[in-house]
Parts: C-alpha cells; sequence; structure tokens
C-alpha cells in the first residue's frame, strides 16, 4: 500500500488536473454556478425540518431549536459522502480513453471525483460557519478534533469509492445497486435524527460507520462535547480499514481495467 501511495504521489499534479476538470464540467454550464454546492444541502436541510415539524405536531411538542442546526450540520458531510460515492462510482467507465491509452495510476480519477466533492462541501461549511456565527451558536474546545473527524469521512469514502468504481467496470449494474442504497441510506443514519433518540437501539444507526461520524461532528460542534471514545475509536478503524481495503483490492486488479472496460 505505501507503494501504491508514493505512486499517487509522483502523479499528484495529474490528480489535481483531473479534479478541477470535474469541477469545471460540473459547474461550466451551471445557471446558478457554484451556488449549487449551497443549494443541494439546502434542500436536504428543508427537508429535515419539515420531517421535523410533522413529527413535532404529532407528538405535540415544539421544534427543538437544536435539532434544525443539527440537521443544518449533519447534511454537509451527508451530502459530500453521497455525491462522492455516484461520482466515483462511474470514473473508470466515463474516462475509459484515458484508462486504455495512457500508463497513471488508475486511482486518481475516484479519487479526483471524491476531492472533486470535497470542494462543494468546502464552499458550503464557509456558509454554514457564517450562519452559526450570526446565530450566536457557541464554539468549543473541542472543534479541534473537526478536521480529524472530517479527515476519517474523507478516507472512509475515498476507500469505498475505489471499491465500488473498480467494481462497477467489472458488473455496470453496481451503479444501479449503489443509487437505490444510497437513496434509502439516509433513512438509516441519522442525519435528520439523533441516534440516541432510538434509546437502547442507538447502536444500531452508530454500527454504520457514516452515522457515527455524523454523530461525532455533531457533538462537536453543535454541542461542544467530546464525541464517545468507543465510537471515536470505531470510526477511526473503519475509516482505515475501508481506506486500505479499497487501495489493496483496486490495486491488485487493477492491470485488468484495460481489457475489461
Amino acid at each position: 500500500m505505501i507503494q501504491m501511495l508514493k505512486e499517487i504521489f509522483e502523479y499528484r499534479d495529474l490528480l489535481w488536473m483531473l479534479t478541477f476538470r470535474d469541477i469545471r464540467i460540473r459547474y461550466k454550464q451551471a445557471a446558478m454556478g457554484f451556488l449549487w454546492a449551497i443549494f443541494m444541502p439546502l434542500v436536504a436541510v428543508l427537508a429535515g425540518i419539515l420531517i421535523k415539524k410533522v413529527m413535532a405536531v404529532m407528538i405535540q411538542e415544539a421544534i427543538d431549536y437544536k435539532g434544525i442546526i443539527s440537521i443544518s450540520v449533519k447534511v454537509l458531510p451527508w451530502t459530500f459522502f453521497i455525491s462522492a460515492i455516484r461520482f466515483s462510482v462511474q470514473s473508470l467507465v466515463g474516462n475509459r480513453d484515458l484508462v486504455t491509452k495512457i500508463y497513471f495510476p488508475r486511482a486518481v480519477l475516484p479519487l479526483s471525483a471524491v476531492l472533486a466533492c470535497l470542494f462543494d462541501m468546502g464552499i458550503s461549511i464557509i456558509v454554514l460557519t457564517i450562519l452559526l456565527m450570526v446565530f450566536k451558536i457557541g464554539f468549543s474546545f473541542y472543534l479541534l478534533l473537526l478536521p480529524v473527524f472530517i479527515f476519517l469521512l474523507i478516507l472512509f469514502t475515498a476507500g469505498l469509492g475505489l471499491l465500488l468504481s473498480s467494481a462497477n467496470l467489472f458488473y455496470r449494474d453496481i451503479k444501479y445497486v449503489v443509487e437505490i442504497i444510497l437513496m434509502f441510506g439516509i433513512f438509516f443514519t441519522p442525519v435528520f435524527y439523533s441516534a440516541s433518540s432510538f434509546g437502547r437501539w442507538d447502536v444500531i444507526m452508530l454500527f454504520n460507520p457514516i452515522g457515527s461520524l455524523l454523530e461525532a461532528i455533531d457533538q462537536i460542534v453543535v454541542f461542544g462535547k467530546m464525541p464517545d471514545p468507543f465510537w471515536f475509536g470505531y470510526a477511526a478503524l473503519t475509516s482505515l480499514a475501508m481506506f486500505y481495503i479499497g487501495m489493496v483490492i483496486f490495486h491488485k486488479i487493477e492491470p485488468l481495467f484495460a481489457e475489461n472496460i
């Protein structure tokens, strides 16, 4: 794996070039331009608020203000995750000419898709930070841990993207399976609600690595608390394991890409 990372580092200029290419293509002919990076999470937040409102009416309670902030905070990494997976799954098949004609570490294709989506999340985070300052949401010492969890999220997403992009090259229906899972995945991930709302069954939500990462980010940003050490360790181990598995499997079957694409 170290050799693979070294090779990717040697081709880092190509990685950045492909990343910027993906960003330019995405926004070049879009009427809203970079506002799309804000619009999509905003729609998800509004959907979450609507769900919160319906649930509040059903149980005859007022809407939890911090619950709305939590949705806003967790929607951003969730949107990054699903967007990065969607684009990375198609990255090899969508760059058929590059894969078959010239040599380079093919891993830069799904990785560039992930980095392009990270750019979108960066724009959204800037806007969210401004809103949190406007609404005077307190900032705590634990915010120093936020880059760690963002990094773990990137690792997990990149590893899964590598794995799924290589699988989609051999079995083209993988992309349809992924779309279905991503479509309904939000109902099994604590985005619109907190895992603690399930009581002792919260372990089911937190067993989902993305769920444990989102809950940790929520605890750090919204509540100014230290995330649960156990789930902190779980998120770190699963993220590192997914990245390692994705890199190793991708590299192992990479010689077969050109003849099967």
